[in-house]
């Protein structure tokens, strides 16, 4: 039996997955399936300072090996998270990963704030939203506007934190660059890539919002550079997700950089997917000689 314990930002996880932010609500429907005190860790749906009710429908629309979503961060806000969701997410033997975002610096500032002095083991920082003061341009498309969020969230940060950088950029090693200067304690990538879908009968987009992120198995090649990259960059822990369905996509993430990884679209498709994919990365590693997960991180040979 391989060690596939992972120490990420000083943070015991059990076993290097995790859910990925959007995708597993906060557990209640997966906990049906299975125990959540098998992953590593579980990503929450992301949080805003109000309660938000997302996007019209329709917000979900399939492409091939993948879907397209304008969810529109629904949720109930932070506070009910705290009140409601956090106690019940600690009858399992899991860690807590709090996902936040703002439309401005002093909505991060105030949400991460907030949710530091909650019971929660880490802090998910989405930087994918737009930035109401400067035309809506999204914040984590520059790297000064990354700077500029990410040194005030991380001043009040009392959780290691973990900037979520969308792939939507020219570059990604300079956002992440960008990031860490300013002080984040690790990154993890690659959020969802704008797509969209026409209905050729209509002529009208698929999605009422027009355009929506691409998630699912087609994108992972790309999750796959993109962590490569990041990791060749900067120095700090990263949890990769984007596309991985199977143990070895996550071995695959994992030589790429990643420290740990998050699982989302494939729970879709199999609510147990999370739970495949670990026990296949337990038999991978034994069947390889790998003693600890963690020698798998970085490991790609060129």
């Amino acid at each position: 039996m391989a060690d596939l314990r992972v120490n990420f930002c000083g943070v015991e996880l059990k076993n290097p997955v995790s859910t990925a932010s959007g995708t597993f609500g906060f557990g209640h429907e997966y906990a049906n399936f299975y125990d959540l005190g098998e992953l590593g860790g579980v990503g929450a749906k992301g949080l805003t300072p109000e309660e938000q009710l997302g996007n019209p429908a329709p917000r979900i629309a399939e492409t091939p090996m993948g879907i397209l979503n304008c969810v529109g961060l629904q949720n109930p806000g932070v506070d009910r998270f705290i009140q409601e969701e956090i106690p019940y997410l600690r009858q399992f033997d899991t860690k807590i990963i709090a996902n936040v975002s703002g439309h401005s610096v002093e909505e991060y500032v105030g949400i991460v704030e907030k949710i530091s002095d909650a019971d929660i083991d880490l802090i998910e920082m989405n930087i994918s939203c737009p930035n109401v003061k400067c035309g809506g341009l999204t914040f984590g498309t520059q790297p000064k506007m990354v700077e500029e969020v990410v040194s005030a969230a991380k001043a009040v940060a009392k959780k290691p934190l973990i900037v979520k950088l969308t792939p939507n950029v020219t570059d990604i090693a300079e956002i992440a660059r960008a990031a860490v200067s300013a002080g984040a304690d690790a990154l993890s990538l690659i959020n969802t890539l704008l797509g969209m879908r026409i209905d050729v009968e209509s002529r009208r987009p698929i999605l009422s919002n027009i355009m929506g992120g691409l998630s699912g198995p087609a994108v992972f090649p790309v999750a796959v550079r993109m962590v490569y990259q990041v990791r060749q960059a900067v120095d700090v822990p990263i949890i990769g997700m984007g596309g991985i369905r199977t143990g070895r996509d996550i071995v695959e993430m994992m030589l790429a950089g990643a420290n740990a990884v998050a699982i989302g679209t494939a729970c879709f498709a199999d609510p147990m997917a999370p739970i495949k994919a670990l026990h296949e990365l337990d038999e991978f590693c034994d069947s390889h000689g790998v003693k600890s997960v963690t020698e798998l991180t970085g490991a790609v040979r060129l």
